[in-house]
């Protein structure tokens, strides 16, 4: 599982050029199942991606895709970690 936390390097009006095509990114990455849940971060200097694939080299291929990667708009910092606890729902979306 994976942590992404995006940062915004790029202008906030530069961000917003690009927000549409980038939440249509996240939209199929939501129907192919490799995100469980995104935002933007407050203050909003970037946004947090979590993912429950099991790949880096995969989520990374993935990532590259994003109109925010592609457009230099941010830089993204991966966390990989096991989770160990979680929700008795949380199976529902795995």
């Amino acid at each position: 599982m994976f942590v992404i936390l995006v940062n915004y390097i790029k202008p906030i009006e530069m961000v917003d050029q690009y927000l549409v095509e980038h939440r249509d990114f996240l939209e199929k990455g939501y129907q192919q199942n490799y995100f469980v849940v995104s935002g933007p971060r407050n203050p909003r200097n970037g946004g947090v991606i979590i993912s429950q694939l099991k790949d880096r080299g995969q989520l990374e291929n993935i990532l590259k895709q994003d109109p925010f990667w592609v457009n230099g708009i941010g830089e993204y910092e991966i966390i990989e970690f096991n989770p160990v606890k979680f929700h008795k729902d949380f199976e529902k979306y795995s």
